[in-house]
């Protein structure tokens, strides 16, 4: 009766139930029973409405074969799965899925290793299927977490430990790939889960101890693989939730120093992502910068280097576009601009936030230097002051290689923006306090700006020069070329250069020399343009006059000579017509007379050094004009001076012992200005304005820079006349009968007055228009000067509650009086 009673309850079962209790053999050794399985797949496909059964029973049977450890049956439960989930693409199968997952998951909760790889390929298959309808209710925050942990895992074997990495790797990939496609599934990209997902990836590209391993078994290049995937599937609204799970893992393990694995990490980054979410990445960069101002100087340092590398690969492609064009900030015009241009306050925040680390560089640097003044803290410090240095010239990197990639028109504004960081003393204007930071500091931040500035324009080629050289550019610039240090007038030229030099002939001119042969140079040139010409009318006078000035600083060393030599040279290629090329001539010719007369006590080897620069220069010149009798009367005072006087030649001027003066009676060996106009008779060429001498136009640009060193008191001197006051030995000379005798006898001084009133005549009838205008207005301008001086000194205000402005070391200040202190006129009293 009972057997009867089985054998008649058995085919009652329902059918699915029958069916998949078929493909479990006996012996799980032998595996599913592959035609059993065909009948069950081919049910499922004929009866979808039964898949959500057929999927909790499994589910059943492998929850408890996983309880009883039956690991055979486990194998055999999940292969049916995957088969039925492979098989089946209908509107019944979501319940399948959720019953599905539900059998991953439970493997992935044991402890065995081979479980949860043999679910984390389950999960996989699964992730690679595309569903025809999106999923409203499934969430992968389980498996998010669960992978992630696989990806840690510190299992005692090591081989094991590899393969529930891998494992880890793949399932958090499978998720990615399940995920990023849905608009459902958002979710993901919340920082709850990159959290979670992106250290995992990094953790195991950071542990690359099975390099030796090769494709998919390898988890560092796993790894690699999934976090490009990531990246490259991260729309615009997601990158700052993928890009700052990285700067904090690089914080968390301190991989700032040695920051090898922090750039590596950003050029995968830059790489996988779309090109105009750039910008994005660098962004995020800054804002961690910000975060780590008071970090030690190496992870500041190292955080700047990935800065710079992003900076690179962003501008090897494209340097990107910020979608927010309509920005009320925007720093640069998107009118009528490529669409591949980095646009808008992001330009203008990078180098904010670059030059703001610089000055904090500095300030660090300095701070310490003074509070430690031991001798125990001494390599301390030194150590100190290297480490900022690299800070330093990471920065300095940063901000010319980004001004450098911009397009010419942005790279002007750049340029515009940077000379407004320059300190210079005097100017109201600067945005760094130079008081706190000093000499030393103020003059680091200046070589450092020039420096950057240097990067900057390096391949600049602006159309015309009022657009590389506008006034509010050049004259902060040739006011720091009158500073008395040498360093920073070379960074100066070198700025004029790669602002002049239009068709890269800088490297042809390199060195100060007597070029035999300028025509093997092939040197490329254009006409003058009319706008160039209208350029060295109103501020052609300013560069001679800073080139002059430059030439007698007591410092100058070879360098500063050669650099002048091709400031000379690109001027005379890049924006001389004949009057110009006249110009410069009497420019040749005064710096000559400068140097022969003295009168400023310069020491032989600058005079020296004028003499070589001129005859370098006017041989270069005339074989630039190609005038015969021109050049042979160069190449005459050229050879005279080589047999005579070796020393006033760039060859062998800084070289050879120098005497101890000038020979002034030998006029061969000097350029004289009757030869050389009477040499130069080509037509176009006004010869008869060499007659007048170059006189410097007199501004107050010496005030602005503080050429006079930092001195603390202020100093007023009214010079009416230069040579208005006698000296003290006149004052003390005795009196004769000869001194008596005179100065009854006029007839000298007549012939002086009339020598004096012919040049001024010849000066107003043959000096060019904006030279005397110039003259003009620089003298009246100094009067005013002179005159505001005396009357602040002269003229104070009465005492006030709100405070007094007084001025200390060149700096306003405020000082209150308190109201018992101050003294009333009696008919204010009552």
């Amino acid at each position: 009766m009972p057997a009867g009673v089985c054998g008649c309850c058995g085919p009652l079962r329902p059918r699915y139930k029958r069916l998949v209790d078929n493909i479990f053999p006996e012996d799980p050794k032998d595996g599913l029973v592959k035609s059993d399985m065909e009948k069950l797949t081919f049910y499922a496909v004929s009866a979808p409405e039964k898949l959500d059964r057929i999927g909790a029973y499994l589910a059943e049977r492998l929850s408890r074969d996983v309880v009883r450890h039956r690991y055979g049956y486990v194998v055999i439960a999940m292969e049916a799965l995957d088969q039925l989930l492979m098989a089946c693409h209908s509107q019944s199968i979501k319940p399948f899925v959720e019953s599905f997952l539900h059998m991953v998951a439970k493997l992935l909760e044991s402890r065995e290793p081979d479980l949860q790889v043999l679910g984390t390929n389950s999960f996989v298959k699964f992730a690679n299927i595309e569903e025809d309808t999106p999923s409203y209710h499934r969430r992968y925050d389980f498996f998010v977490s669960q992978f992630s942990a696989m990806c840690h895992s510190t299992h005692e074997d090591p081989e094991t430990r590899t393969r529930i990495r891998v494992a880890g790797i793949k399932g958090l990939q499978g998720v990615v790939r399940k995920t990023v496609n849905d608009e459902l599934q958002a979710i993901i990209w919340e920082p709850q889960h990159m959290d979670k997902l992106i250290p995992s990836m990094l953790f195991n590209m950071q542990d690359n101890e099975d390099s030796e391993r090769a494709g998919e078994e390898n988890p560092a290049s796993l790894a690699e693989s999934c976090f490009r995937e990531l990246l490259g599937r991260a729309a615009y609204g997601n990158m700052n939730n993928a890009v700052r799970p990285v700067l904090v893992h690089l914080d968390n393990h301190r991989l700032w120093e040695p920051n090898d694995f922090a750039v590596s990490c950003f050029r995968i980054i830059m790489y996988s992502i779309q090109a105009q979410h750039s910008h994005h990445v660098i962004q995020q960069v800054l804002s961690h910068l910000d975060t780590h101002s008071k970090n030690i100087p190496r992870v500041r340092a190292g955080i700047v280097q990935v800065l710079l590398e992003t900076v690179a690969i962003a501008a090897k492609g494209s340097i990107g576009h910020t979608p927010n064009q309509n920005n009320a900030y925007t720093f640069l015009s998107p009118i009528s601009s490529p669409p591949n241009l980095w646009l808008g306050p992001t330009v203008l925040e990078v180098f904010n936030t670059l030059l703001k680390h610089l000055r904090m560089s500095v300030d660090f640097e300095l701070g310490e230097g003074s509070r430690r003044n031991s001798a125990s803290s001494l390599s301390s410090t030194r150590t100190k002051e290297s480490e900022e240095r690299i800070v330093q010239n990471a920065i300095i990197q940063t901000i010319g290689f980004f001004g450098g990639n911009l397009p010419d028109y942005q790279r002007a504004e750049v340029m515009m923006f940077i000379m407004g960081k320059v300190p210079v003393y005097g100017t109201p204007c600067h945005t760094l306090d130079t008081v706190k930071i000093g000499h030393q500091g103020t003059k680091r931040i200046q070589t450092m700006l020039l420096s950057s500035l240097i990067m900057v324009t390096s391949g600049f080629k602006c159309k015309t020069m009022c657009a590389g050289l506008p006034v509010a550019f050049l004259e902060p610039l040739c006011s720091i070329s009158l500073m008395e240090d040498s360093e920073l007038r070379q960074l100066v030229l070198e700025i004029l250069h790669n602002i002049i030099d239009r068709h890269d002939n800088r490297a042809k001119l390199r060195g100060i020399r007597i070029i035999p042969n300028v025509a093997a140079l092939k040197i490329k040139r254009e006409k003058i343009s009319k706008q160039d010409v209208v350029f060295m009318k109103k501020h052609g006078q300013q560069l001679y006059r800073h080139i002059y000035l430059g030439c007698k600083e007591e410092d100058n060393v070879q360098k500063n000579f050669e650099l002048l030599f091709t400031a000379l040279a690109l001027i005379t290629i890049e924006l001389a017509n004949e009057e110009v090329v006249i110009d410069l001539m009497r420019l040749s010719i005064a710096l000559q007379d400068m140097a022969l007369t003295n009168e400023e006590n310069m020491p032989m080897f600058i005079r020296c050094g004028i003499m070589a620069l001129v005859a370098a220069y006017l041989n270069f010149l005339s074989q630039m004009i190609a005038n015969p009798s021109f050049c042979q009367y160069v190449s005459k005072v050229i050879e005279l001076r080589n047999l005579d006087a070796p020393y006033l030649l760039p060859e062998h001027v800084f070289r050879e012992k120098l005497p101890d003066s000038l020979d002034r009676d030998d006029i061969s060996l000097y350029f004289q200005t009757a030869d050389l106009a009477e040499a130069l008779t080509v037509p176009g060429y006004n010869v008869e304005r060499l007659a007048a001498p170059y006189i410097p136009q007199v501004t107050d640009e010496d005030r602005l820079s503080r050429r006079k060193s930092f001195v603390d008191t202020i100093s007023l001197q009214v010079d009416i006349l230069s040579n208005s006051l006698p000296d003290q030995s006149q004052l003390a000379e005795e009196i004769t009968f000869e001194t008596l005798k005179k100065a009854i006898d006029t007839t000298g001084l007549e012939e002086q007055e009339r020598e004096r009133r012919r040049q001024v005549m010849e000066k107003f009838q043959k000096a060019p228009f904006e030279e005397i205008a110039a003259h003009c207005e620089s003298k009246a301008n100094m009067l005013h000067d002179r005159l505001a001086q005396i009357f602040e000194l002269t003229i104070r205000p009465p005492p006030s509650p709100s405070g007094t402005l007084t001025v200390t070391s060149g700096h306003t200040q405020y000082q209150s009086v308190p109201v018992y202190e101050m003294k009333f006129p009696d008919l204010c009293v009552y």
